[in-house]
């Protein structure tokens, strides 16, 4: 299996990645960890990228594609892969294509996750974390026994930055714009799988295994 997986901000796609890598037996390949690993590998591209990094500028698309390239050349992608976070716009779907016509290879398919977004807003600007020991809860879906307080360590539960109301709009819109035309072009070439991402986690999954299930 040769797979994308794509959608929304808080549409719960690790947990997914994480569920299709063990019913496949495939990797879990995301952009920031090939990154990560590229550059603590001393790659050729993985030093050209820290030098980018290290100074506070974005990693072109054509770099990204390269240390794409070196990704799936590991044992471990020989027979299939999942890709989380690349691509995330038209730009980046080409350069995946040139990646694989050069491995011969192809998508099996490519998973959109869909969520509305007042649910996205809902699941992330819910999210708190310990000052103290750093632990995670939702005022809705795990809510502290004291409100504002770890149940934990007895910390300060704190609202991280990127998940004010405001932010999460924010990053929608982005989305919406860059990320969403994905949607068309895959389904173009047969490949896009929608799946419905409300709901309990394992509907979700069993949702997303039922649509690749037949491939």
């Amino acid at each position: 299996m040769r797979l994308v997986l794509f959608g929304p901000p808080g549409a719960g796609k690790g947990t997914q990645a994480a569920a299709v890598k063990e019913k496949f037996g495939i990797p879990h390949i995301s952009t920031g960890a090939m990154l990560r690993e590229a550059i603590a590998a001393a790659t050729p591209v993985g030093v050209r990228a820290k030098t980018l990094v290290e100074s506070g500028s974005l990693v072109p698309d054509e770099m990204v594609g390269e240390i794409v390239a070196e990704r799936l050349a590991r044992h471990d992608a020989r027979k299939g892969f999942l890709l989380d976070g690349f691509p995330r716009t038209l730009r980046q779907a080409g350069i995946l294509d040139v990646v694989l016509k050069a491995r011969r290879e192809a998508l099996d398919a490519v998973v959109k996750l869909n969520l509305g977004d007042e649910e996205v807003v809902r699941r992330l600007s819910g999210r708190r974390t310990c000052a103290g020991c750093g632990a995670p809860c939702h005022v809705e879906f795990s809510p502290p026994k004291v409100e504002g307080i770890c149940n934990a360590c007895g910390g300060e539960l704190r609202q991280r930055d990127d998940d004010s109301e405001a932010t999460i709009r924010r990053r929608l819109t982005v989305y919406r714009e860059q990320t969403e035309p994905l949607a068309a072009h895959y389904a173009s070439k047969g490949l896009l799988r929608e799946i419905d991402g409300t709901g309990p986690v394992d509907d979700v999954k069993a949702r997303v295994l039922a649509a690749l299930g037949g491939r």
